[in-house]
């Protein structure tokens, strides 16, 4: 299905479409841009690149999983019961003006939360009810490199709806059933005579993006170079362990868990956590296995292009948005990490 929206009825469709669903889409909040609930006052923003990706829509930042209170048996005040009740999201979610990269990073979430032997309730019931408009990019940024990791401006892996800006307005094309259910508008018209236009641009922007790295090689290579500290102490000395790297990445899962009570009752909450941080790994002994921010470097890039497509078929767990080259405050570069790695060997064997 193919439906086409005039530029000046967009916001009147969100209105719309917030009538079933909370809408979030991205604004400006001082110089950075994101995704907030919609509120017609404010608009959105969908210009350029949200600073942060949508992560939160399924994956909150902090979420109380459980609510807890200790009930006493008045007739026995040694008894003590626990009465526990979980508490499943039951919203239901669109997210407007994400990019190709933003919906592809959950499908990195699926294959953990949803396709593991454990399913997390939590984030399945958030997955089934959130609905993701993705804005095709139209050219690729210099920290850019989704073609690097087999996707694209326009991919629309993870996507319900794309959408693509023609002239007057944006070519909406149903990527899935769950997608069409949202075109049903009268404000939409029938996109057909948009095609042509929406192929070239989705072509301009594959073109923008340059040649792409191969990068077949580096699951292997970056355990070839596991235990080379000095190599690893060579590519994270700029480092600051500072971890906006992992809390602007679209692909980025780990989580903490704490209780937190009140008296007799409390809360289990799950929050986003970093890898980065020398407490992600620090044990109660005070042992940490990884003690440095070399360790902690050569984790991250090695759980994303080894570690990951080693257990789910080849598959990176990086979708090329660029967001932690762009943000990081020293300019650490996840790809010259990578292609370092990858030429290891052959600098090794040159050396010898």
């Amino acid at each position: 299905m193919a439906k086409f929206i005039k530029s000046d009825k967009v916001s009147a469709w969100l209105e719309e479409l917030g009538q079933k669903h909370e809408i979030l889409a991205p604004r400006n909040e001082g110089d950075a841009i994101v995704f907030k609930p919609y509120d017609s006052k404010k608009g959105f923003n969908i210009e350029r690149e949200a600073t942060a990706p949508p992560k939160k829509a399924c994956f909150p930042q902090s979420e109380t999983l459980v609510e807890f209170s200790h009930i006493k048996d008045l007739e026995n005040p040694e008894k003590v019961a626990l009465d526990v009740k979980e508490t499943i999201p039951d919203s239901s979610w669109v997210v407007f003006g994400s990019r190709p990269c933003d919906a592809r990073g959950f499908t990195m979430f699926d294959r953990v939360y949803l396709n593991g032997k454990h399913v997390d309730v939590y984030y399945k019931a958030r997955r089934e009810n959130t609905f993701f408009i993705t804005l095709a990019c139209e050219k690729g940024e210099t920290t850019c490199f989704c073609n690097w990791v087999g996707s694209g401006p326009s991919d629309p892996t993870g996507s319900d709806v794309l959408m693509v800006p023609v002239d007057g307005g944006y070519f909406l094309e149903a990527v899935s059933d769950r997608g069409e259910t949202l075109l049903s508008s009268s404000m939409l018209e029938d996109g057909g005579s948009k095609q042509a236009d929406a192929d070239k641009f989705r072509a301009d922007a594959d073109q923008s993006m340059g040649e792409a790295q191969d990068l077949s090689k580096a699951p292997a290579k970056l355990l070839e170079a596991f235990d080379d500290m000095d190599f690893w102490e060579a590519q994270s000395a700029k480092c600051l362990s500072c971890g906006a790297c992992t809390y602007l990445c679209p692909t980025c899962y780990c989580f903490n868990i704490t209780d937190e009570s009140d008296g007799v009752k409390g809360e289990r909450i799950r929050s986003w956590d970093n890898c980065m941080s020398n407490q992600f790994t620090l044990e109660a002994s005070g042992h940490n296995p990884r003690p440095t921010k070399a360790h902690r470097l050569k984790n991250r890039v090695g759980h994303k292009f080894s570690y990951y497509p080693d257990l789910h078929d080849g598959v990176i767990s990086c979708c090329g948005c660029g967001r932690c080259i762009k943000s990081c405050p020293v300019g650490v570069d996840i790809r010259e990490i990578v292609l370092n790695a990858i030429a290891y060997e052959a600098k090794e064997k040159a050396n010898g």
